[in-house]
């Protein structure tokens, strides 16, 4: 395939993850293809116009400006929380031309693509559904890097409305970023990452509501150390996001916590009835579990879920 490259990027949410991409292709790749930020409003996108992230700001309800950043594009990407993909996918549907290839970074995918069928209609095709597992506790356009997607996965959920070429050009895309593409089905996507990325983000939310409800939470916030901020770091991350998220994954998730709580019941009858032998034997199997996932060096590709 020959080296990827783009004239015209249209990226809605200009923030890490945008941002990011947007800096891999400029930086990292070389790319010399024009970038326009859409926000919310031109203050949302105006500091990524000021830090040389994008060429060009656009605002979301600015019809005319909007029409003309669209115009000869030939990728878009929707780098918004995943609840507002079928409202962005319905305001752009009109103005989409036939080249134009849209895909997204949303965490979650069964939730988008019935978005992209109820918004794109026959431009369905158009539309490639993706996520790059990446990210910081740091969010907005300020923490964006070049080298956020080096090493780190990404998934793409290939429609069967989808040409080849299509989902292939996404796919290079990502590589050029430095990312390993990799390929599922939407429902498949849901499952894995309600366990090993949703299901997490839950339970560090939770600790820390946990503690902000016991009377004595500010002794113990007080005392918290390695363990507590190892196991807390990704309850940093962006609030509307993982609401969004939860919401939008709900089947999966709800199964993953029935999973979770039915092994926290299995170690809370150990330690009601001073099993340590059932307490050790779990958490060696544990420990080895993950030393063995360490090794294969999962930690360096699949990247820090703190934002995705």
């Amino acid at each position: 395939m020959d080296a990827f490259s783009f004239n015209k990027l249209i990226i809605f949410g200009v923030g890490l993850i945008g941002g990011s991409l947007a800096r891999a292709l400029r930086e990292r790749a070389g790319i010399e293809g024009r970038v326009v930020g859409v926000g919310r409003s031109l203050r949302s996108v105006e500091r990524a116009l000021e830090l040389g992230v994008i060429d060009e700001a656009v605002a979301l309800d600015d019809d005319a400006a909007l029409a003309r950043a669209l115009h000869g594009a030939d990728l878009v990407l929707i780098a918004a929380p995943v609840a507002q993909t079928e409202p962005l996918l319905a305001r752009i549907a009109p103005l989409l031309e036939a080249r134009t290839i849209v895909t997204d970074a949303g965490s979650t995918k069964s939730d988008v693509v019935a978005a992209a069928r109820a918004a794109l209609g026959v431009k369905l095709a158009q539309f490639v559904p993706g996520h790059p597992i990446a990210g910081r506790e740091s969010s907005g356009v300020d923490a964006a890097l070049p080298d956020l997607y080096v090493d780190r996965n990404v998934v793409l959920c290939p429609l069967a409305e989808n040409a080849p070429a299509d989902v292939d050009r996404i796919a290079a895309m990502w590589r050029a970023t430095g990312a390993a593409v990799h390929r599922m089905s939407e429902t498949q996507h849901d499952r894995v990452f309600a366990s090993v990325s949703h299901l997490p983000h839950v339970l560090s939310f939770a600790l820390v509501e946990q503690i902000l409800e016991a009377p004595d939470a500010e002794l113990k916030f007080s005392f918290a150390a390695g363990g507590f901020r190892d196991f807390t770091r990704i309850a940093a991350s962006s609030p509307e996001m993982w609401r969004d998220i939860c919401v939008a994954n709900r089947a999966a998730l709800l199964a993953e916590l029935d999973d979770y709580a039915a092994v926290l019941a299995r170690f809370r009858a150990a330690i009601d009835a001073s099993d340590g032998a059932a307490l050790e034997a779990a958490f060696a199997r544990s420990r080895v579990a993950r030393k063995e996932w360490q090794e294969r060096g999962s930690i360096k590709t699949s990247g820090d879920p703190a934002a995705k």
